[in-house]
């Protein structure tokens, strides 16, 4: 069954920075390469997150920058020090695949009345719904879906967080994305997926059902 088209590739190099936008991704068993290999680690001793990353959530300017210097002045700003770490590994905050469908995000435009850039949900494949795809995120949970060479398997629904309330360009807040997010879709937008098979995927490419 047709799902849509990927319309929109992104990576985040330093998790909580800004997308790099992609026209093909290589997709290994641990997610998009390059994909949130580096992140901004906390050293504020008396922090609560020492020693995790410095995320979205306690700033609403890192999106902005996919510069590492810039995003820890910004982190200065809200008096907390951090250092960038590129030890092996990956800093995702759930699964190494994120999906969103245009179809999702147009739910919540109706709520909110105005159009929403997609990377306000920080996706890695952003997807056009074919014309007769209906389905919800929660329809899609433990199917396997296949785009270019790549298989994944949906394991989760993304719940959302105060992030989504930033705005692309600016950083400034809107509550009412969360709250209508919350109210009316059990706090869901896009979903989590794992890797079945790894490969290669590309903008223009067809996403289906398996």
């Amino acid at each position: 069954m047709l799902v849509g088209a990927v319309v929109n590739l992104w990576r985040y190099p330093v998790k909580s920075l800004k997308a790099e936008p992609l026209q093909r991704a290589e997709v290994l068993s641990d997610g998009l390469a390059g994909d949130r290999a580096a992140a901004l680690l906390v050293d504020s001793p008396t922090n609560a997150r020492a020693g995790k990353p410095f995320r979205g959530k306690e700033s609403s300017r890192l999106h902005l920058t996919a510069d590492p210097e810039t995003a820890a002045s910004y982190a200065a700003d809200a008096k907390t020090l951090v250092s960038l770490t590129t030890e092996p590994g990956r800093w995702f905050d759930a699964r190494p695949v994120s999906i969103l469908l245009d179809l999702w995000v147009r739910d919540v435009e109706a709520l909110v009345g105005e159009p929403l850039d997609p990377l306000r949900w920080r996706p890695n494949l952003y997807v056009e719904a074919a014309p007769d795809f209906t389905r919800r995120e929660a329809d899609l949970l433990d199917l396997t879906l296949r785009a270019g060479t790549v298989e994944l398997r949906v394991v989760d629904t993304n719940k959302r967080c105060l992030t989504v309330t930033y705005d692309i360009a600016t950083g400034a807040s809107d509550p009412r994305v969360l709250g209508e997010v919350a109210r009316n879709r059990e706090n869901v937008v896009g979903i989590y997926c794992e890797v079945v098979t790894p490969g290669l995927v590309s903008v223009g490419d067809t996403l289906s059902i398996v």
